[in-house]
């Protein structure tokens, strides 16, 4: 057994040097034991060379496990060192093994480069410099930073402080080693530092700034964390007001939604001289389909309309003989105004014209008029009207039918099955049948385009779809029959 004691500070020469002389010796991985000076007490200095370059074995890598081994040795884990050398051995015989992604050791390695890049770019993110009060020799002002790195990545960034920070001195200490820039030479150590004191009165004047610009209506703790990790919380001054922050930040939420404005804009009074001179738009008369859709425009019956865009009212010929009722807008309804024009009504229309029903002969409009979500990021999620909603909002529904009187009522959806019969039936068991609603008119039951674009399984999702053309087929038999 070999035994290969290296210093361990993100110095690939010192490893590729040991490696090479191993292999080259023909010495496999499992006869080798690799250990990180420090880590063990014992000095075992019989064993802390490598064997002498000998043998006929000519080593051989491709330019990619340079690249990648020079993250790696990087890392802080001891285990590096024994895993590279097994990939340097197992790429003499196999040389397109870092390809196979799904390899442990190359899975493995990759991971490790990738928490040192990580570490890397949270270096760039959170060194913070301080003034130092003497200035240097050359009359320039110094500067210092402490920082606490997971890996042994101070020598892999230095080169990116003395580009961004060239016409300033400054030294960064860690606990893993150094740097430092005198305006001409760049100075790289691996030496750990100790933390030096580097508080001052700037500090306070950074909690004042940093709690100034917090915007508590935009807080996202999960974000916020994952960006600055808490490890890094205790060398920044104004990581002690975070915990606060997010503590009063609803509070002041809810007081900035509460103040208004005292007083007008300047330009306030230009603005209402110039819409005194607007011709108002002519009122619709009262009892159409035009003064119905002109009062939802201002529905307050629900809460949804607090965080909707705005109502989406049903559109089609005031004489149409066929309603069709879905659940309630999406979200690029609710930013057209229009109903079913996102993905599910474009599936939509395209059933419509493959069944051969022209889609401006119909009423089209939703059990619920405001678009409910949840948002998630700039997303925002769709989430099904609670029943209390579908009531509130079953009174335009009525309105709109008692208007158009159409004499078939498709309802596509469950939503829109409660909407019109108040009925909790499982749709699934009254799928394709037709209802009567009054003494002339009809209700035939299906399901809504969304649920189509939603079935994961694409054989299942080509049998949904086959139903949903023969219900939409039933459909124009019905209209027909009508005429």
């Amino acid at each position: 057994m070999h035994r290969i004691m290296l210093e361990g500070r993100g110095d690939l020469a010192e490893w590729r040097d040991a490696a090479r002389g191993l292999a080259m010796a023909g010495v496999p991985p499992e006869e080798v034991e690799w250990v990180e000076k420090g880590a063990d007490k014992q000095l075992f200095w019989e064993h802390d060379a490598a064997p002498p370059l000998a043998g006929s074995r000519q080593m051989t890598v491709p330019p990619v496990f340079i690249e990648l081994a020079e993250s790696v040795i990087c890392h802080s884990d001891p285990a590096r060192f024994g895993l590279l050398y097994r990939l340097l051995w197992r790429l003499q015989v196999d040389r397109r093994l870092l390809d196979v992604a799904s390899d442990e050791d190359v899975s493995l390695a990759r991971l490790m480069a990738k928490s040192v890049s990580r570490d890397a770019h949270k270096m760039t993110a959170f060194v913070r410099f301080k003034e130092i009060k003497a200035e240097a020799e050359n009359g320039r002002r110094g500067f210092a930073a402490w920082f606490e790195p997971d890996h042994h990545i101070v020598a892999r960034k230095a080169p990116f402080f003395q580009r961004r920070f060239a016409d300033m001195d400054w030294i960064i200490a860690t606990p893993k080693g150094s740097a430092a820039w005198d305006g001409q030479k760049l100075t790289v150590s691996t030496e750990p530092c100790i933390k030096p004191d580097l508080a001052d009165e700037t500090d306070e004047l950074w909690r004042t700034y940093y709690a100034s610009i917090f915007n508590p209506a935009r807080l996202k703790v999960k974000a916020m964390q994952a960006e600055m990790p808490k490890k890094y919380w205790k060398n920044l001054p104004e990581a002690s007001l975070i915990p606060g922050l997010v503590a009063d930040a609803e509070a002041k939420v809810l007081d900035m939604a509460k103040r208004q404005a005292t007083e007008p804009l300047p330009f306030h009074q230009r603005l209402q001289e110039a819409a005194a001179r607007v011709p108002a738009a002519p009122q619709p008369l009262s009892g159409t389909l035009e003064a119905l859709r002109e009062e939802a425009r201002h529905c307050t019956r629900c809460e949804l309309y607090c965080h909707a865009t705005q109502t989406v009212f049903g559109e089609g010929p005031a004489d149409a003989q066929v309603m069709f009722v879905g659940e309630q807008p999406g979200d690029q309804e609710d930013l057209a105004g229009r109903p079913f024009v996102g993905p599910a009504g474009k599936l939509f229309d395209q059933v419509l014209s493959e069944t051969g029903i022209e889609r401006q002969a119909l009423y089209i409009t939703g059990a619920v008029k405001h678009f409910k979500y949840e948002p998630r990021g700039k997303r925002r999620i769709h989430q099904r009207p609670n029943l209390g909603e579908v009531k509130r909002c079953r009174w335009w529904l009525n309105l709109e039918i008692e208007l158009i009187k159409p004499k078939l009522v498709v309802a596509m959806g469950a939503t829109a099955l409660f909407a019109l019969t108040d009925s909790k039936m499982r749709l699934s068991d009254i799928r394709g049948s037709t209802i009567p609603l009054a003494e002339d008119r009809m209700l035939f039951v299906t399901v809504h385009p969304s649920y189509l674009l939603r079935i994961p399984d694409e054989d299942r999702k080509a049998e949904e779809l086959t139903r949903f053309h023969a219900d939409m087929t039933a459909v124009r038999q019905l209209m027909q029959s009508f005429s």
